[in-house]
């Protein structure tokens, strides 16, 4: 018997496990008590990680497609497959005729994070693409604007504000997202213990909304209209009040003239919240000690999305709460963090490239996935011909998913860099898998960014494994790429990828000594942060080292042109006026679609897991009674709910913790196609919510897909 300490890869929580091992059969998992940051905490997620471990539906070995079908394979049929088609069809249609989509789970694998751009780049595509442009590009793009970088994030410092609001954002099942915060739920029983309050705005009551002081039910897609009446409401009524921030701000003028439309009257029917709540919310807000706006994916997945990004820093910073302790902070990572790197930084900039098809701009070196179909599906020069897939499963998560599918299915040739044969990998030509979490060592490099609080972990490997860590695969496919076959040199490469992280870190790379791969790289970018860190620290403290709080950052943590917090970017309020037609056009009547966070769930890929779907079906159609009677739907009954880009039919669930005029699926689900290998999840397969997500629907700024505030209609089958 022996026990791992090991930092849960799953979501955003970073929470520390105590994992019980006999041999390499798990026994056990529970929060560590003694872990800095998390304290114990642990979700029903985290407590999966041995049915993770032992899923035999995991894939352990490379398939191949063979006369059609997808055969286990040795790792080197795999990679001289990859040797004997990719390259080829590089040096006949070009650069980006090859694509690359990299999903949510690529963000919390060490390997994935450190050693993706290495192969990225050596692919030289145009045509990249995230998970990001389902989800959190909004906030990328109003930061970048904002503050001179998209990782320069404020988070809300929940251990010290008195006042918080919520928009969009179930960070009790999300356990947080743009915000690393394990045990939310504690963190938010602090708030109220210390005589705060808690506001959230949302269509839906969540499990956060019941938690909270008050609940405003939103019309879904109108948030960025309530935030321009709170910061309308700041200024009409004296209320604006930047302290200590005043002489690192431009543009506040600006913002004023820009909000005067949106009085709470001009915005209240479409936001369907009363104007004078509206008042009261602001009047609260500014007048709280110590408050933070916070808003998540229903701000973020819309139609204004940006917009809405944008109003909650420009509330933060108008109330004088942005940089301030229980305000809105910036975090101090201890490794790879680039707001922390001393002196002049390059402003950040947007729309290098567009999209070959629809001409949408690149935001943060990367493409709206909602035009990924219209590449491959277009002819001419430069369409899209073979697709490599980083730990991502889009033919669930993209808008119009039943397009997307069939556009993959044309591909001349597929890579999926998956531990499962899912709705997308089904139709690669070779999927290479990689170790489990607990086979591989971990450092958070993405979420420390954005933590609540300053803390470093590591976790070393726990177990030994045959299958190759995915940074040598991703080394290998760099090779095959820049045209050095398939048996390379990784321990060469390797060195290559070390040497530049050295430089940008601005270490001597034979500092970190004999070490090798992820060590090597986490252990050059603690020596170049902002610490007096080193590998060997958080090797020698198994439960993590705690940095202390959040603490001021300002004017240091800018690297906008002027120095200063931009609060009316020209990219920003160019789309102004896109927001200020919606008061003048008449309500349609028609019922919208939103998603739902589910906290078993971490977006598609953990249905597979029996502890995490037993009981009771959860993906089921909610909707307000009103709308049941007006309609004939009845709870336990099936319905059918279309819009422009598909239908699908599903259970009804009548609840009154949706509001009316809204239909809420929630995302992920949808495993009955043919050709996966997922059996728990295929006996629980739900619906595919994303079927019903239009691909025309985006956030015309950074060209996120419109996941909420879909207009459909609903009738019992």
């Amino acid at each position: 018997m022996s026990t791992a300490h090991v930092t849960c890869p799953l979501c955003e929580a970073t929470c520390g496990l105590e994992v019980t091992l006999d041999g390499s059969t798990v026994t056990g998992t529970r929060g560590d008590a003694a872990d800095v940051f998390s304290r114990g905490f642990i979700c029903p997620k985290g407590a999966s990680l041995g049915a993770l471990h032992d899923d035999p539906d995991r894939l352990r070995t490379p398939l191949v497609r063979r006369d059609g079908e997808l055969v286990e394979a040795t790792w080197e049929e795999a990679f001289a497959e990859i040797d004997r088609r990719l390259p080829p069809l590089l040096a006949q249609h070009g650069r980006d005729a090859v694509a690359i989509y990299a999903g949510n789970p690529s963000v919390h694998n060490t390997s994935t994070a450190l050693y993706g751009s290495a192969f990225f780049k050596a692919v030289g595509t145009k045509n990249f693409y995230t998970a990001s442009t389902l989800d959190q590009l909004p906030k990328h793009y109003s930061s970048g604007l904002m503050f001179g970088h998209p990782l320069t994030i404020p988070v809300p410092d929940l251990d010290r504000t008195s006042h918080l609001l919520l928009l969009g954002a179930n960070p009790l099942v999300s356990n947080g997202s743009l915000m690393t915060a394990p045990d939310v739920r504690g963190r938010l029983r602090g708030i109220r213990s210390r005589g705060g309050k808690i506001v959230v705005v949302d269509p839906k009551r969540s499990r956060t909304a019941e938690s909270a002081d008050e609940h405003h039910a939103i019309r879904p897609g109108t948030d960025a209209l309530l935030l321009f009446a709170l910061v309308n409401v700041l200024f009409a009524d004296g209320l604006a009040a930047l302290g200590d921030l005043a002489p690192h701000v431009a543009g506040v003028a600006e913002v004023r003239e820009l909000a005067a439309p949106f009085t709470p009257e001009a915005v209240a029917e479409r936001t369907g919240l009363a104007a004078d709540e509206i008042r009261r919310m602001a009047r609260e807000l500014a007048a709280a000690p110590r408050a933070a706006v916070y808003g998540r994916i229903g701000t973020t997945t819309q139609a204004f999305g940006t917009l809405a990004s944008w109003l909650v820093d420009v509330l933060n910073v108008l109330t004088g709460n942005l940089d301030r302790e229980g305000g809105a902070m910036f975090p101090l990572a201890a490794a790879g963090q680039p707001n922390a790197r001393p002196g002049r930084r390059k402003p950040w900039t947007v729309g290098r490239w567009r999209s070959r098809v629809r001409g949408l701009p690149e935001v943060m070196g990367e493409l709206p996935v909602a035009t990924l179909a219209d590449e491959i599906l277009t002819p001419g020069e430069g369409q899209v011909r073979a697709l490599v897939t980083v730990c991502g499963n889009p033919c669930l998560s993209s808008p119009n998913a039943g397009r997307l599918a069939d556009a993959l299915a044309q591909l001349d040739f597929m890579v999926s860099l998956d531990v499962y044969l899912n709705e997308t990998s089904r139709h690669a030509d070779v999927i290479l898998p990689g170790p489990t979490p607990l086979e591989r060592p971990h450092y958070d490099v993405a979420l420390y960014q954005l933590a609540v609080r300053n803390v470093a972990n590591w976790t070393p490997a726990a177990l030994p494994t045959d299958v190759p860590q995915e940074w040598a695969t991703l080394l290998r496919l760099t090779a095959i790429v820049a045209g050095m076959g398939p048996v390379a040199d990784v321990s060469a490469l390797d060195a290559m990828v070390a040497a530049e992280a050295a430089r940008r870190a601005g270490v001597d790379v034979a500092s970190a000594g004999e070490r090798t791969g992820p060590e090597r790289i986490i252990d050059l970018l603690l020596r170049g942060g902002p610490y007096d860190l080193t590998l060997a620290d958080l090797e020698a403290a198994p439960h993590g080292v705690d940095l202390g709080p959040l603490r001021p950052r300002l004017p240091d943590a800018l690297s906008t042109a002027s120095g200063r917090v931009e609060l009316a970017p020209a990219e920003i309020v160019a789309d102004v006026p896109r927001l200020a037609a919606l008061l003048t056009e008449p309500l349609d009547g028609r019922l919208v679609l939103i998603g739902r966070r589910q906290l078993g769930s971490n977006n598609s890929w953990m249905h597979n897991l029996e502890p995490l779907v037993r009981g009771r079906n959860r993906c089921t159609a909610q909707v307000n009674p009103a709308d049941a009677s007006r309609l004939g739907l009845v709870d336990g009954a099936r319905a059918v709910v279309r819009s422009r880009a598909g239908k699908v039919e599903i259970p009804v669930e009548v609840t009154d913790a949706i509001r009316p005029g809204v239909v809420s699926i929630p995302h992920g689900w949808g495993h009955d196609v043919d050709g996966t290998r997922a059996t728990v999840a295929r006996a629980h397969a739900g619906v595919n919510t994303n079927l019903l997500a239009d691909d025309t629907l985006l956030d015309a700024l950074s060209g996120t897909a419109v996941l909420n505030g879909i207009p459909v209609d609903v009738e019992p089958v």
